[in-house]
């Protein structure tokens, strides 16, 4: 089992071994990486400055033999969160490592507008990677790629009401063609924050679950983009979505899919990602009637760079 921790400046030796390991064993450039030129001392003071992360892996059973496999700084200036030394131990890559820790550092970017990260022209599966991730290329330096992505932003939703609010604030931001994605267990409030959606747009008709009709189109009151409610459980992918028999074009809506993870990377690729989860694990608190959950919106793609508020 791989866990991910953060870490500061006393972290230093051993984000130094990682980085050292991963870095070594790529391909030969000229001129060399810079993190083989770092040392404690260097890394020491990165760390100081945005703390890091270093992700363990299990090797056997209990936490002593747990062993340091990847590692990443973080390197905040002014509203930009900078993703630092991102490497993983050869023996562990293509196991999920890197994608644990780019999700964990994505998870402590609240407060900041977007993301960045730089790879080299000369590897193309690295800046593969980050495009995978929702990062887009935004210009080039030689012999670097810069590429970023809108931060992530998390709501907290008490109650219905609430998640309804939520949805309404992120409308407000939506325009025709755009599309949102919702994840989360069965009864999480996905429909629920879609009626916020529909109420912040304006459109017709009450707004309920997909489920037996897979797709719903509620028009527009005035002059907004009407909206497309899609059930992706049931679309088989994104080839079905235009198949369905819409009376109106997703060019022209705002498209919102329940149950969209899997599919919205070929869908779209600037899209909403909504995920909704329980904030509370305990059932003797929900007995109590207490049920709150937790909203992550983190838009992706070159359409929301650099847009104010964009993450609602």
């Amino acid at each position: 089992m791989t866990t991910i921790r953060p870490v500061g400046a006393e972290a230093a030796p051993a984000l130094l071994k990682i980085v050292r390991a991963a870095f070594s064993t790529r391909p030969v450039l000229d001129p060399p990486a810079d993190a083989l030129r770092d040392t404690e001392e260097s890394l020491a003071k990165a760390l100081a400055n945005g703390g890091g992360l270093v992700a363990s892996y299990d090797v056997s059973a209990g936490p002593e033999n747990d062993r340091d496999v990847g590692a990443l700084v973080l390197d905040p200036q002014g509203s930009t969160l900078w993703l630092r030394r991102v490497g993983v131990l050869p023996e562990v890559r293509d196991h999920g490592v890197a994608t644990m820790l780019v999700e964990e550092a994505l998870a402590r970017a609240e407060g900041y507008d977007e993301v960045a990260v730089l790879a080299r022209e000369e590897l193309p599966r690295t800046s593969r990677f980050w495009r995978e991730h929702g990062f887009v290329p935004v210009g080039a330096a030689r012999p670097y790629v810069e590429l970023r992505r809108p931060a992530p932003r998390t709501y907290d939703a008490p109650d219905a009401d609430s998640m309804r609010e939520i949805g309404a604030t992120l409308a407000a931001r939506l325009r025709p063609g755009d599309v949102v994605v919702l994840a989360g267990e069965l009864g999480a409030g996905k429909t629920t924050f879609t009626q916020g959606l529909g109420a912040g747009l304006e459109v017709r008709g009450d707004v309920t679950s997909p489920t037996f009709v897979i797709s719903r189109v509620h028009p527009a009151l005035g002059d907004g983009p009407p909206l497309v409610h899609v059930d992706g459980f049931r679309l088989g992918g994104v080839a079905e979505l235009d198949d369905l028999d819409l009376d109106t074009s997703l060019d022209e809506a705002v498209t919102v899919i329940e149950w969209g993870e899997g599919i919205a990377e070929g869908l779209a690729d600037d899209r909403v990602e909504v995920r909704i989860d329980r904030a509370l694990a305990d059932d003797a608190a929900r007995q109590d009637g207490l049920d709150p959950r937790r909203v992550r919106i983190a838009p992706v793609g070159r359409r929301w760079l650099g847009t104010p508020g964009s993450s609602a």
